[in-house]
This record gives C-alpha cells, structure tokens and sequence, in this order.
C-alpha cells in the first residue's frame, strides 16, 4: 500500500521540476513545434526540392534525408520560417523523414520528402517506320520476327537472275536485229 501512495507523489514532484528548470521547458517546447515541408512533396530523382522550416529561433540551419545529395542550408530572419533547397538523389525511391538541425539542435522526424521513379523512356524499343498497323498488315508472325529485315533469301536471289538473264537475253537480241536491218 505504501509504494501505491507514493507514486502519484512522484509524478507530481516531476513536474514541479521540470516547471521549475526553464531549460527543461525550453527544449520540451522547441522538439514539438519545429516543423518542416517539402515542395513539391513528391519529386524523381534528380530533381531539386524546397525545404521550408518554421519553429527555429536562429538565421540558420540545415535539413538532411536519406533522398538528399547533401544537406540542404538553411536561412531566413531570426524567429522567421528557415528556406533551403535540395537536390534528390538518384536511385532512391520511397519517403524519407528529415532531420533538421537548427538552435544548436537536432530536430528528428519533422517532416517527409517521398521519391517517386517517373519513366522518361519507354520501357521497349518502339519500330517506326509503319505505325502501329505494319505488324498487322505485314504476315511476319512474331516467332520468326526479324527474319525478313535480313535482306532477300535464296528465292529473291533466284528470281534476280532469272530476271536479269532475260533482260540480257533481250537487249542481245535486239541488238543482233539492229544490225541485221542496217
């Protein structure tokens, strides 16, 4: 029974203390009101974020994450919201919480920057040349696809002479009845 009474006894001896030290109030007051934005809150790789702050007392500061190349600075008048830019890492995708440093203090958790992985490119190789309709009009199934952009086969190759002796065969023989009417 005797330890039960104590207890709220202690709780409250707490907070006179922590009442009574004005340091203790100080810290316990700037750790909840430090709060950070990123605009655009969701960026690709590579691309460059602003890092807005309210909460901080002094000039100056910084912000890092996980996604940042670097810490961002940070500056803006005392007592006023702190701005810095970042720039995104590449190859990183997800959220990421920052931690900004300002008043001589890390401040942790603040705030989120999420990545996001935007395809600039197409994910397959795109064939010009027909649009989308020269594979359907064409009869190249797509097993033996590539087959044909080869250049002629043996049977192009057979009727290329075939074609070219008959055109030898003519102008020879117009040739020789050229002559013959002379």
């Amino acid at each position: 029974m005797r330890i039960c009474s104590l207890a709220p006894r202690a709780a409250g001896v707490a907070a006179l203390i922590a009442v009574a030290l004005p340091g203790g109030v100080a810290a316990a007051h700037e750790d909840g009101s430090v709060d950070a934005t990123v605009t655009p809150a969701s960026a690709a790789p590579g691309a460059s974020v602003e890092v807005r702050v309210s909460g901080c007392e002094g000039a100056t500061g910084s912000a890092g994450a996980g996604a940042f190349e670097g810490e961002a600075k940070l500056t803006g008048r005392g007592g006023d919201d702190l701005h810095g830019t970042a720039t995104i890492r590449k190859g990183v995708t997800g959220s990421y919480e920052l931690t900004v440093i300002c008043d001589g203090h890390p401040h942790q958790g603040v705030g989120t920057v999420r990545v996001i992985q935007r395809n600039a490119q197409p994910s397959a190789p795109v064939r010009a040349g027909g649009g989308g309709t020269a594979r359907l009009t064409s009869a190249v199934s797509p097993e033996t696809d590539g087959a044909d952009e080869a250049g002629p086969g043996t049977r192009h190759a057979v009727i290329g002479l075939i074609l070219a002796g008959v055109a030898a065969v003519a102008v020879a023989f117009r040739s020789v009845r050229r002559r013959r009417s002379e």
